[in-house]
């Protein structure tokens, strides 16, 4: 029976010690806690999105002149420079569409030469009225004709000689090359048909969409002064692969459609990058991080000071009497590993960052221990 009671005082003891409220009482030591102290900083704001890459210039191949393919001087899917040959048409024809455009300027300019002595000889003699006048005008006259033909028979050699040019097709641009449509011994007809492409990768451009409803956000937040652009929109873009490989060179955004798609919802947007050794190709889906806005005056807490209640989010913060006090906050975006704090938190707020899992009950006194590097500073 002695037992019994002894027990029985042991256990109003200890829910004397708790009180009826729920709260620390005198038989347990306060919480011990670290804290920060709120202080208002200017912190980057980045973007991120999903894009896709394509070329800078995507040029098709095709042949200026009807002929027979010859050789084909490429490797398919290899790099090319400007000017280098990819076809070769057979050139005989156009050869010897050049050598009698050179014979009918020979003749032509032949005619020239005679008409002009004749016009040399006739104005003198019309001067001592030796000859009519229509004798002299058909001389003046076959002077002018002469001159013409001449002319013409220039321009038919020039266009034969660019016809024997262009059985040399050759690539526009540098870049990489598709795979042949043609092969040797085809006849092409001219323009009408593609013999291959070439895609130029250095720079190499990523497409990506901003969403409608995320544009809103960023000039609502502008206009409240939480955020501030780069000058000219000039953002700095990175581009991270699907492996999660960061390429190293950075670029900026080269294109931003006025128009939202109403099939998406997102505007089109475009960024040029440096791609000099080749990594990034047409085609591949990559994340685009846009770098060069800031959020000034933000204020930040870790993310494990942020708990979550019946009302929403909220922190623990230090009160004058060393007692933890719950504080409804709303939060934004995380920076790392913290939440930015739209409302709720001031300058000089003692926020209890460690420990918060050791307070009993709101209001609770707490202790607090030495102070842990902050992992909100930079």
């Amino acid at each position: 029976m002695r037992f019994k009671r002894t027990a029985f005082f042991l256990l109003v003891a200890t829910l004397t010690a708790c009180g009826p409220s729920g709260q620390q009482g005198q038989g347990f030591p306060p919480a011990q806690v670290s804290v920060m102290t709120v202080e208002p900083k200017t912190i980057p704001a980045n973007f991120e999105y999903t894009g896709q890459t394509l070329g800078s210039r995507e040029v098709e191949v095709r042949a200026r002149v009807t002929g027979i393919l010859l050789t084909r001087n490429f490797v398919e899917g290899g790099a090319v420079a400007r000017g280098q040959s990819l076809y070769t048409i057979d050139p005989a024809p156009f050869a010897a569409a050049v050598a009698r455009a050179e014979a009918d300027v020979a003749g032509a300019e032949a005619r020239l030469g005679q008409a002009k002595r004749n016009e040399a000889r006739m104005k003198p003699l019309y001067a001592d009225n030796a000859v009519s006048q229509k004798e002299y005008d058909d001389s003046a006259s076959a002077e002018a004709i002469g001159d013409a033909d001449l002319k013409s028979a220039q321009a038919r050699l020039t266009e034969a000689r660019l016809n024997l040019m262009y059985t040399k097709v050759e690539s526009p641009i540098s870049g990489i090359i598709g795979r042949s449509q043609r092969s040797e011994g085809t006849l092409v007809s001219g323009p009408d048909v593609l013999l291959t492409s070439v895609t130029q990768i250095d720079p190499i451009w990523v497409s990506f969409g901003v969403p409608d409803n995320e544009q809103l956000r960023i000039n609502s937040e502008r206009e409240a002064g939480r955020l501030e652009l780069p000058k000219g929109g000039s953002f700095e873009v990175s581009v991270k692969l699907a492996d999660g490989t960061v390429v190293a060179q950075t670029g900026k955004l080269n294109f931003s459609d006025v128009r939202i798609s109403g099939n998406t919802g997102t505007t089109d947007t475009r960024a040029e990058i440096p791609n000099p050794k080749g990594i990034l190709r047409p085609g591949q889906f990559v994340r685009v991080t846009l770098r060069g806005a800031t959020r000034p005056n933000a204020i930040v807490v870790p993310q494990r000071a942020v708990l979550e209640g019946p009302q929403g989010k909220f922190v623990y913060v230090l009160s004058a009497e060393s007692k933890a006090e719950p504080r409804p906050v709303q939060v934004g975006e995380w920076v790392g590993e913290d939440w930015i704090i739209q409302s709720g938190l001031k300058a000089g707020d003692k926020v209890i960052v460690e420990g918060v899992a050791r307070i009993f009950a709101p209001g609770s006194p707490v202790q607090v221990a030495e102070p842990k590097k902050e992992s909100g500073k930079k």
